[in-house]
């Protein structure tokens, strides 16, 4: 337990320094720019519920992310901290003003994710286990603080692939994984279906391109 105690702790002063450094790329950003790379983005992230074949899961929604945290995932699939093919395909060529540009484009943009409906007893379970959560991501997952991601109204079904995927190894978050590492599968659909079932983070009224973009609930 000690242990484990002191890895989360140097995992999380290490996130602290890279954070920093991804605050200061991002605050240099150019929206107008990001858009204009953006462009093969969309064709993924804005295509409502569109799958990620093996394993299927929805391709998460981007707009109205925090920018700092968009740069942070462009940079661990560039690094290959992440290990999806096609996103470090993406970002293996991008500049880190590249991806501060795009990462700007996407904050700019409000999406409109529509919650996912989920019972009572399990929105119940979640909101149990999401109190461990609440101080980076926010109690709903509409967090704040702008190095971690909002959570509330993405996919369910992204959401529990991401825990997986930390609770496997197969994303390399010392922080996450210490998390994940004590999740079951059944805690895994729990949370995720509760942060999806939220309104707020990636919900929203208003957008600059085509609503429909980030409409669709998914199936």
């Amino acid at each position: 337990m000690l242990n484990r105690f002191i890895t989360l702790v140097i995992a999380s002063l290490t996130y602290l320094l890279v954070f920093s450094a991804n605050v200061s790329i991002a605050n240099a950003a150019d929206a107008e720019r990001g858009e204009k790379l953006s462009q093969t983005c969309l064709g993924c992230h804005g295509a409502p519920g569109l799958r990620n074949p093996g394993p299927v899961y929805s391709i998460p929604m981007v707009g109205g992310q925090h920018a700092e945290y968009i740069v942070t995932a462009l940079k661990a699939y560039k690094s290959q901290e992440r290990s999806h093919k096609t996103m470090q395909a993406q970002a293996s060529n991008l500049s880190d003003q590249d991806m501060a540009d795009i990462a700007a484009y996407f904050a700019s943009i409000k999406g409109e994710s529509r919650p996912a409906h989920v019972s009572s007893a399990k929105k119940a379970r979640g909101k149990e286990k999401a109190a461990q959560c609440a101080t980076c991501h926010g109690s709903i997952g509409d967090g704040d603080q702008p190095g971690f991601p909002k959570l509330a109204g993405q996919y369910q079904s992204y959401l529990a692939q991401a825990l997986k995927d930390y609770r496997s190894g197969e994303r390399d978050n010392a922080i996450m994984k210490g998390f994940a590492a004590g999740l079951s599968f059944k805690d895994i659909d729990d949370l995720s279906a509760y942060f999806g079932s939220q309104k707020g983070g990636l919900s929203g009224t208003k957008s600059r391109i085509k609503a429909s973009y980030f409409s669709k609930s998914e199936d």
